[in-house]
């Protein structure tokens, strides 16, 4: 079923990318805007992670490495039923965590220092789970390929203007001006809105699945709090660069310096929150099976202090890795940046 909506919705984004062919250059502009949505479509299928994780500044890590990090990720796979993804880690401060691939066999999951750094054990658990999820959904797919079509198709609105008269013919745009407004406006704006749509409606189906394979939906309703909190904080400064993949993130990684503040890619933390804290009820409290291995700290860092809206409160094992089991908190919740020191990735 998966693979039915992802072939609709790449359909569906290459007729609008086609449709902004016509309004720029008539018969031959669409013409040339399929060709070119062929050659998108095949370039982000087979490159679009490499990309990614290139644009974040993410390397790889193995158990040598990152043993308790990657550990996690193995077992989680094999709870999911999926094969072993590639395990990566991005330098940066803010807690958050993507996951990327044209399939499961060729899947990428990357976390963020700061992730590792503020979070317990059981909570980056639950968010590498979140991140499986989309692995297993085949939402990776779905959400890099419509991101590279949008970006096109903002691309050529931005040619509009200069190419949108045609000279005649079949090349003459059906609508004259009102058709060079609308690729230069209307259709990128489309293209975001259905881009932003798509990431919206998978991050609930993720965050429930994700729930089920860790074991516990109140792990990932503590980690969705905490990471909202800090991401508004804390600048990230790849993702402020590259704001076409904020929507893969699990928490929307601009804090608000760009116009994308205007257009949510992802749904409101306090609603994903309350749906787990409902699916723990109906759980029976949110039990699961407990995660293999220890639960004591395994990074050798200092273990962070939770904040409140700014406020100082009591300790707690925050991570990496304290032992204290998550329960849930409310949206403001949030983590200092912690102590830093040396863990496995130096």
């Amino acid at each position: 079923m998966n693979s039915v909506k992802t072939a609709m919705l790449i359909a569906g984004m290459t007729a609008l990318f086609m449709g902004v062919g016509l309004l720029i250059g008539g018969g031959r502009g669409m013409g040339i805007a399929f060709a070119i949505a062929c050659v998108t479509n095949v370039f982000a299928y087979w490159n679009s992670d490499k990309m990614v994780l290139r644009m974040h500044g993410a390397r790889e890590v193995d158990e040598r490495a990152a043993p308790e990090y990657v550990g996690i990720v193995r077992e989680l796979a094999g709870r999911a039923g999926l094969p072993m993804p590639r395990v990566f880690l991005m330098e940066n401060d803010q807690p958050n965590a993507f996951a990327t691939g044209r399939n499961p066999e060729n899947a990428a999951v990357a976390a963020t220092t700061g992730l590792l750094r503020q979070l317990s054990r059981e909570e980056v658990a639950a968010v590498m789970a979140h991140e499986l999820a989309h692995v297993q959904n085949r939402d990776t797919l779905i959400m890099t390929v419509t991101a590279t079509l949008a970006g096109a198709i903002s691309m050529l609105g931005n040619f509009a203007f200069f190419f949108g008269g045609g000279h005649g013919g079949q090349n003459r745009n059906p609508l004259g001006m009102i058709g060079v407004l609308l690729a230069m406006i209307v259709a990128p704006l489309a293209a975001a809105v259905v881009q932003m749509a798509i990431s919206r409606t998978r991050e609930y189906s993720a965050d429930r699945r994700g729930a089920e394979i860790c074991g516990n939906p109140l792990w990932l309703a503590s980690a969705l709090a905490k990471i909202a909190g800090a991401a508004g904080r804390t600048v990230n400064y790849d993702a402020e660069r590259n704001p076409a993949t904020a929507h893969m993130f699990i928490i929307n990684p601009l804090n608000g310096q760009r116009m994308d503040g205007l257009f949510s890619t992802h749904p409101n933390t306090q609603n994903r929150i309350d749906a787990l804290q409902t699916m723990a009820a109906e759980m029976g409290g949110g039990g699961g099976p407990a995660l293999g291995g220890d639960n004591r700290r395994v990074f050798g860092l200092p273990a962070g202090r939770f904040r409140d809206g700014g406020a100082s409160a009591p300790a707690r094992d925050a991570g990496p890795w304290g032992s204290r089991r998550a329960g849930p908190t409310g949206p403001s919740g949030g983590t200092g940046s912690g102590s830093r020191g040396s863990g496995p990735w130096g």
